[in-house]
């Protein structure tokens, strides 16, 4: 008995210790779990991949079974801590969707790097829990094959929405999540209950329909998917869906009702850049690799490289409907990168009259590239 009271009063001061420390550098919440607690997710995500759903993520299927189980990962796991923080938005994202001269950008991109942010402070804890504990740590930030929304659900921060993603009753859609292997023993969370309920909001406004049924998603139609994870052309079907949102989509995270409880962001590395709120997608279109780099400097944009950023802005030109773009669209016709002269051609395809396209399609320089080619076919040229 005295041995039992000793290991548990050890639990309790380590568990005491780690949420302390979580919330002195700004973690909105920390809670414990164990590495069993989520048996259902290597089948869900086996079903997933199977589906082909994962798109061209070939690191899922490569992952899978480490990705399934975090014992596979690291055997000698024994608790896991599951760590969140708010990057709730001043406004509702949705409102630039009306701006046609303006590109959105999803709130989580709008700063500085997330997995930055949170990976310095995550070292900071283990560093402190180590020489407190005397335990082995690892700490991950969607940087290892680790399953973090169901972690977090089964440590109680939130429950997976019909969306997918986490939902916080403190803290509505708006959380990034990290989290902290380690073989000590933790006193544990109870996981938190599905509150959605027979709401259906996140599953109507998705505007590609990239849900197949409630707690189910086709990243292949997904708008976050398709314009921060796809490399290639994007498919012609799914373009005017996607209007003016140029690097990822919030419409289902902003419509659950449970952000009516959420709040700003206090951290102010996650507070957006006044001029990521609403930046010009003229101006954006001039942006050349260096410039990009620069504009870019520091947030997670930079990470898809010029070249598909590009293609995106000019989705968005296209569904804009506006000529001053005209200009540009041209220019980057003749530019280096094959996606960004498909895309341009596509661009133009839907800013000019039929007349003024053919004109231009008759000055059309000799192509080779088969993607390239199929975007004048696409667009009658061919």
């Amino acid at each position: 008995m005295a041995t039992e009271n000793k290991e548990q009063r050890r639990r309790d001061t380590l568990t005491a210790f780690v949420r302390a420390e979580a919330k002195a550098l700004g973690f909105d919440l920390c809670r414990v779990t164990r590495p069993d607690a989520i048996p259902e997710a290597k089948e869900r995500l086996g079903e997933f991949i199977d589906a082909g759903r994962h798109g061209t993520m070939e690191w899922m299927a490569q992952t899978r079974d480490r990705r399934g189980d975090p014992r596979t990962l690291w055997n000698d796991v024994r608790s896991i801590v599951v760590f969140g923080l708010n990057y709730g938005p001043e406004d509702d994202p949705r409102e630039i969707l009306a701006k046609s001269d303006k590109a959105a950008i999803s709130v989580y991109a709008r700063n500085r790097d997330y997995h930055d942010v949170i990976k310095g402070r995550l070292k900071e804890i283990a560093t402190r829990f180590v020489a407190r504990a005397g335990a082995d740590v690892k700490v991950f930030v969607d940087t290892a094959p680790v399953m973090e929304k169901p972690l977090a659900a089964a440590a109680g921060l939130g429950w997976q929405g019909k969306h997918t993603n986490l939902v916080s009753r403190e803290h509505g859609s708006w959380l990034f999540l990290g989290s902290m292997f380690t073989t000590a023993d933790l006193n544990t969370d109870a996981p938190e209950i599905d509150h959605c309920g027979s709401c259906r909001a996140c599953l109507d406004i998705c505007p590609t329909n990239a849900f197949p049924g409630p707690y189910q998603i086709d990243a292949r139609r997904c708008i976050s998917y398709l314009t921060i994870e796809h490399k290639g052309p994007i498919d012609p079907a799914l373009r005017p869906l996607i209007g003016n949102r140029i690097y990822g989509c919030d419409d289902c995270l902003a419509a659950c009702p449970w952000n009516k409880f959420a709040h700003e962001a206090s951290e102010m590395k996650l507070q957006a850049r006044e001029d990521l709120k609403e930046p010009s997608i003229e101006d954006l279109l001039s942006l050349d690799d260096a410039s990009f780099r620069a504009f870019f400097s520091g947030s997670p944009v930079k990470r898809i490289g010029r070249d598909r950023f590009i293609r995106n802005v000019l989705i968005a030109a296209g569904n804009s409907g506006d000529r001053r773009f005209v200009d540009r669209c041209r220019a980057l016709s003749r530019d280096a990168s094959p996606v960004v002269r498909g895309m341009a051609v596509w661009a133009l395809s839907r800013l000019l009259e039929a007349g003024e396209f053919s004109a231009f399609a008759a000055q059309k320089p000799d192509e080779s590239d088969s993607d390239v080619l199929d975007e004048w076919r696409l667009a009658g040229a061919v």
